[in-house]
């Protein structure tokens, strides 16, 4: 068992549990075996939204477990295609439900349109690719990690989890416009937030 899977263990083992509003029954052997097959190679991604949601590692384990208990308690109505935006939309609601009120997740009114090619997905030679390569892994984390909540979250579901815009628009319960707004205003926030650590960087 990897650590990440060791989060929702406690959630998935035999008997039931009561957590996020009622008992679940673990000891439906065919509807558990189909369960863990289909949802647990994706706790990586699931804690990883959870992680940048909440920047917090206890909450994000809660969160995590929160939406495993959940996403199974409510299995029977998942209508099959991929799960994992599915999962991702369980885990969102998890983070609102348990956490909005404590101050972790703060929205502010969407900015106009803009237009913006993905980051990740240019061509080696442009200045934001030069700009990525030079950042360490922690660094690109914590400038993320920062960005309003609405554009991080959509930053990390369409830059790591990789989802299409319109997946992205039903885990986030939004019009695919909204969606590409954004992510346009993302991009430059990071764009400008990481222009900024590399003029930081010159100056050391």
């Amino acid at each position: 068992m990897s650590g990440i899977e060791r989060i929702a263990a406690p959630a998935m083992k035999a008997g039931t549990s009561g957590m996020a509003g009622g008992a679940v029954d673990w000891n439906d052997g065919d509807k558990t075996a189909r369960f863990k097959a289909l949802a647990l190679p994706y706790l990586d991604e699931v804690y990883t939204l959870a992680r940048y949601l909440l920047r917090n590692a206890n909450d994000a384990d809660d969160a995590v477990q929160d939406c495993y208990l959940r996403a199974f308690r409510h299995f029977d109505t998942f209508r099959g295609g991929p799960i994992k935006p599915w999962l991702l939309a369980i885990l969102r609601n998890a983070c609102h439900a348990n956490y909005a009120g404590k101050a972790r997740l703060v929205y502010t009114a969407d900015q106009a349109p803009e237009q913006a090619e993905p980051m990740w997905r240019e061509t080696p030679d442009t200045p934001e690719q030069t700009i990525l390569r030079r950042h360490s892994t922690d660094t690109m984390q914590r400038l993320i990690g920062e960005l309003p909540a609405e554009f991080k979250e959509v930053i990390v579901l369409r830059e790591i989890n990789d989802l299409s815009y319109r997946e992205i628009a039903t885990v986030i319960e939004a019009p695919i416009g909204t969606v590409m707004s954004r992510l346009a205003r993302g991009r430059k926030l990071l764009r400008e937030a990481w222009i900024a650590c590399e003029g930081e960087g010159e100056e050391k």
